[in-house]
C-alpha cells in the first residue's frame, strides 16, 4: 500500500474519490490526531467547504480511508490468487512488502499505524474497522498456508502477518530501509523451507 499509489489517485477522479485518496494517503503521513479536513481538502485539490457534501465528519474520511486500504488488499491479494501456487503467493506478498520499503521507512504500515492510533481514541469503533482490514489479510494468508499443507495455518498467518508489522514499525522507527529487504529475505527462506 504505497503512498505514491494514493497520491497519484488523489489528483485524479471525481472529488469525492481524490477525497478519499488523499485521506489515505494524509492519514498515512500524518495520523488522524495530527490531520485535519483542510489538510484532507488541500491534498485532494478540492475546496474545504465541499468535503462536507461527501463526509460530514473527520471521522468518516478516516473510514473512507479504511475501506481505501480494504479495497488496496483486496486488488493485491486478487492479483497474486492468479498466481497457481501459494508459496509463490506469499513469496509475491512479501515482495510487495519490500517494494513499499520506503514509504514504510518513513510512515510504517498505512492499515497498522491507523490501527493503532486508532485503538488509542475513547470513541468511535473505528479501530475494530482497522482490524477486520488486518483480519481479511490474516485470512487470507492463512488459505495460502492450508492450501501448502503447512502444519498450524493459523499461527503460521499470525507469524507473517506480525512480521511484517513488525519490519514496518522497526524500519520506521529506525528509518531503515533495508530492514524491510533483509527481514523479506528471511521471510522469503521461511516460506521456501516449508515442506
Amino acid at each position: 500500500m504505497t503512498d505514491s499509489i494514493e497520491k497519484g489517485a488523489a489528483k485524479k477522479g471525481g472529488k469525492r474519490q481524490r477525497l478519499v485518496a488523499a485521506a489515505a494517503s494524509v492519514l498515512h503521513e500524518r495520523g488522524v490526531e495530527r490531520t485535519t479536513i483542510a489538510d484532507i481538502a488541500r491534498a485532494a485539490d478540492v475546496p474545504v467547504g465541499n468535503v462536507y457534501y461527501y463526509f460530514k465528519t473527520k471521522d468518516e474520511l478516516v473510514e473512507a480511508a479504511l475501506d481505501r486500504h480494504a479495497e488496496y488488499l483486496d486488488a493485491l491479494t486478487a492479483r497474486l490468487d492468479e498466481l497457481a501456487d501459494p508459496r509463490e503467493r506469499l513469496k509475491s506478498l512479501v515482495a510487495d512488502w519490500v517494494g513499499a520499503r520506503q514509504v514504510a521507512a518513513r510512515y510504517g504500515c498505512p492499515t497498522g499505524t491507523l490501527a493503532v492510533e486508532l485503538d488509542k481514541r475513547d470513541e468511535g469503533g473505528l479501530d475494530l474497522a482497522a482490524g477486520l482490514v488486518i483480519r481479511r489479510l490474516l485470512d487470507w494468508v492463512e488459505r495460502q498456508y492450508r492450501e501448502m499443507g503447512a502444519d498450524e495455518p493459523d499461527g503460521r498467518a499470525l507469524a507473517l502477518v506480525g512480521a511484517y508489522q513488525g519490519m514496518s514499525l522497526l524500519s520506521s522507527a529506525l528509518r531503515d530501509p533495508e530492514i524491510m529487504t533483509r527481514e523479506g529475505a528471511r521471510l522469503v527462506r521461511e516460506i521456501d523451507a516449508l515442506a
